[in-house]
């Protein structure tokens, strides 16, 4: 099968169709969403409605439950007295316009969706709000995917696509279980891979065009796909409904704008 994995859709829906209508192209079999449907972007409503109408697997994101369970549901902290206005006002906007069921559609969203030997989630299979970056300890990559039980862990939240390979082999763990009485217990790990699908409707790799992932479970050949798209009619929309003109820039340039936390791993980068 070849299937196509999207995620991080942030209410763009000029992006969406656009990946969409590429995906078509590509003649994908099954298509997952690794969810953040809302949030950023002027068309919660739009892109909910189009996801649904194409019945794609769906994960619930981090902004998705903050729709649903209230804004910082997940307690985490922002970087800055500004980006904590930022998202307020965002997450304000987007429950305003967001339509009773929408809103009931992202409560019942899974965290984790399985298709053989492949897991999707959003975040991590810890927590949508955990960012498996690509420079992550190699041990703890590899412990995200030895959790869920398989080969390969797709996953979004950084808007940044990539590739890691965690290559496998024999780990060693001594476990003492008195002063006298020691054991070595070893198991041996195959090659493991995490694949990012990066950003839909808010890439933050250095471009504007949307991103997502074609997998082939044959070959297992991925192929990270960047999609153009006419962005600056969604950058119009943004700021013509009020929404924080600054998403508008980030989204131009596809860059993160955001202050530095002295602890970023404790931060909602929204």
């Amino acid at each position: 099968m070849k299937l196509a994995v999207i995620s991080c859709i942030h209410g763009n829906f000029e992006a969406l169709n656009a990946v969409l209508s590429d995906i078509d192209q590509h003649k994908a079999d099954q298509i997952y969403c690794l969810g953040d449907l809302v949030g950023y972007g002027p068309y919660p409503n739009a892109v909910v409605e189009m996801i649904r109408s194409f019945d794609i697997p769906t994960c619930q994101g981090c902004w998705d439950e903050d729709i649903v369970e209230g804004l910082n549901a997940c307690e985490c902290s922002y970087p800055s007295v500004l980006a904590e206005n930022r998202g307020r006002a965002a997450h304000e906007w987007t429950n305003n316009v967001i339509h009773p069921e929408v809103r009931e559609y992202l409560a019942i969203l899974p965290l984790t969706m399985r298709h053989e030997n492949l897991c999707f989630v959003h975040g991590s299979p810890n927590s949508q709000h955990e960012y498996l970056l690509p420079s992550m300890d190699g041990f703890a990559a590899l412990e995200r995917v030895l959790a869920t039980e398989a080969d390969v862990l797709f996953c979004g939240h950084t808007h940044v696509p990539y590739v890691r390979d965690l290559k496998g082999g024999t780990i060693s763990v001594r476990v003492a279980q008195s002063a006298e009485d020691k054991a070595d217990q070893q198991f041996t790990t195959p090659l493991k891979r995490i694949i990012n699908a990066g950003s839909v409707g808010e890439p933050r790799h250095g471009r504007p065009n949307a991103t997502y992932v074609l997998y082939d479970t044959d070959t297992t050949q991925v192929t990270l796909r960047e999609v153009p798209y006419d962005y600056q009619r969604t950058c119009a929309a943004i700021i013509d409904q009020g929404l924080p003109p600054i998403f508008a820039w980030r989204l131009a340039r596809g860059l993160e704008f955001a202050e530095r936390a002295d602890d970023p791993s404790h931060v909602c980068q929204r």
